[in-house]
């Protein structure tokens, strides 16, 4: 069972690997950065936003919902979203937005 997925928890794991995992291969993506978001003036209170940055090797992935699987972290499915392209591959974000639990 995953964990809950939090800024405070990806930001434990920057550095380091997160298999994703396409039939008949798999990827190895590394998160490579968190960034969190402070509340504008009239946002809602209460709220969790963040955004996750990976960096991966091969051919780009289209947009879309894909399976992550992560040593600590467990087995989640996560919207990555391809922002750029440099020399070690492509670099997606996942955007979080989403009320904290009370």
């Amino acid at each position: 069972m995953p964990v809950n997925l939090t800024e405070a928890e990806f930001s434990k794991h920057v550095g380091s690997k997160f298999l994703l995992k396409l039939e008949p291969q798999a990827i190895d993506l590394e998160l490579v950065e968190v960034k969190g978001y402070l509340p504008g003036p009239g946002d809602q209170t209460g709220m969790e936003r963040f955004s996750v940055f990976f960096e991966g090797p091969g051919d780009i992935l289209r947009q879309g919902l894909y399976p992550l699987e992560h040593e600590q972290m467990g087995k989640f499915e996560i919207f990555l979203v391809p922002i750029s392209q440099n020399e070690r591959g492509f670099r997606y974000e996942a955007v979080f937005n989403y009320f904290k639990e009370k």
